[in-house]
């Protein structure tokens, strides 16, 4: 994945939500490995992952320890696929585009 395809989805789930998008690393609250890279939009708390916002290949448990972090569904509201995710089972970091980038990089 190259640097041009890091840059945030703009379509009308995010603008339905204020146009206000971040980068998020996500971790696994066990054993701290790294999981993937998210598109954050709008505000609020971190209930699901939608897929189409995860940079790498999207994951239910953790590759390490495999610790489960949710599960797969489809969000009725949307008609969107997400992981719904377990409370207490992720660790997230907002950073930005340059520290973004450079993940993408080192996990190609």
């Amino acid at each position: 994945m190259g640097s041009e395809a890091l840059k945030f989805k703009s379509d009308k789930f995010r603008k339905s939500r204020g146009g206000h998008s971040r980068w998020l690393l996500i971790s696994c609250v066990k054993c701290k490995a790294t999981l993937f890279l998210y598109q954050k939009d709008g505000p609020g708390i971190l209930k699901r992952l939608y897929l189409d916002r995860i940079t790498d290949q999207a994951r239910t448990s953790c590759g390490e320890c495999k610790t489960a972090i949710g599960i797969q569904t489809i969000y009725k509201k949307e008609s969107r696929p997400v992981i719904r995710l377990f409370v207490g089972a992720i660790e997230k970091q907002v950073i930005s585009a340059d520290k973004a980038k450079k993940f993408v990089r080192a996990n190609q």
